[in-house]
């Protein structure tokens, strides 16, 4: 079961795939049953969800824009160095505890939406995620219930813009440029996919070429070790998103460095969970995107 949330015109929508196809309802719509990130915050049955949305007519997916699974989360909590691959090509040794930052909001963007070359800098990076949805709220949660606290899954490009990431040990301004935290392009229950989403494999392509590729089971903190560290400093509530980190290939550690431009095409795809595509502009040419 997926969810995909959706614009079309100037009505919003959400729809559901059990596996032949979308169909749902507009917000104004009779049985709407509210939106997704509402209903994950709340802790709302999905399963009731998603039989409402049932009801409503065939989505093509095509003829929408889709937008983030959760465009507003109470907590982007990212995940640094979480490959061993990618912490040795950046020359840092493998960590012993999660290397943790955030995003904001306004970084988001969804499934299609052009990212906008910054005017600031050329060091333009892609770097492929799984994202995991917590769906129940949790302090002090243990390895063994985490799971339990997440509600489903979907694929993040981390986009990093590398010399403001670099100028400081933190590294807040490098990811949080407007309109470069690609998110989407559906949310997938996790009753749908393999616990933690072991034996699922991650794949990133800059036009077209593989840059990217390593089983999600290459994480060094898998998905229960992620949700039981952080539950350790601050509550975990529901609708929150942890971003669980990239693997090895990332364009800084090319010779030379592979650095997005105008004009090409990402796209990070993780098996089951689908393609989250975006390219990149110029914003003198098309404006900011914010």
């Amino acid at each position: 079961m997926r969810f995909a949330v959706y614009v079309l015109g100037d009505r919003r929508g959400l729809a559901v795939d059990f596996g032949e196809g979308f169909r749902g309802l507009f917000r104004d719509e009779p049985g709407y049953p509210g939106d997704l990130d509402h209903l994950v915050a709340n802790e709302v049955d999905l399963s009731d969800a998603a039989r409402a949305l049932q009801s409503g007519r065939p989505v093509s997916i095509e003829a929408v824009r889709l937008l983030p699974p959760l465009p507003n989360p109470g907590k982007i909590i990212c995940i640094g160095l979480n490959y061993v691959e990618h912490s040795a090509e950046v020359g840092i040794a493998r960590r012993e505890y999660p290397e943790v930052f955030a995003r904001f909001t306004s970084s988001l963007i969804g499934h299609e939406a052009p990212i906008a070359m910054p005017q600031q800098s050329t060091q333009l990076d892609y770097e492929g995620e799984l994202v995991a949805v917590i769906g129940r709220r949790g302090r002090n949660i243990s390895r063994k219930e985490a799971l339990g606290h997440v509600a489903g899954y979907s694929i993040f490009n981390d986009v990093t813009v590398r010399d403001y990431q670099l100028r400081t040990s933190q590294w807040t301004m490098g990811k949080n440029f407007d309109g470069t935290g690609a998110f989407g392009p559906f949310f997938v229950v996790s009753d749908a996919l393999p616990p933690g989403c072991r034996g699922l494999h991650l794949t990133t392509r800059l036009n077209g070429r593989i840059v990217q590729h390593a089983p999600i089971a290459d994480m060094v903190f898998d998905v229960e070790a992620l949700v039981a560290s952080l539950s350790d400093a601050f509550a975990l509530s529901a609708g929150d998103v942890i971003v669980t980190g990239t693997p090895g290939g990332i364009g800084m550690s090319h010779h030379p460095p592979l650095w997005m431009k105008p004009g090409d095409v990402c796209e990070v795809e993780i098996s089951n969970l689908g393609v989250l595509r975006n390219s990149i502009v110029d914003p003198t040419v098309t404006g900011p995107n914010t």
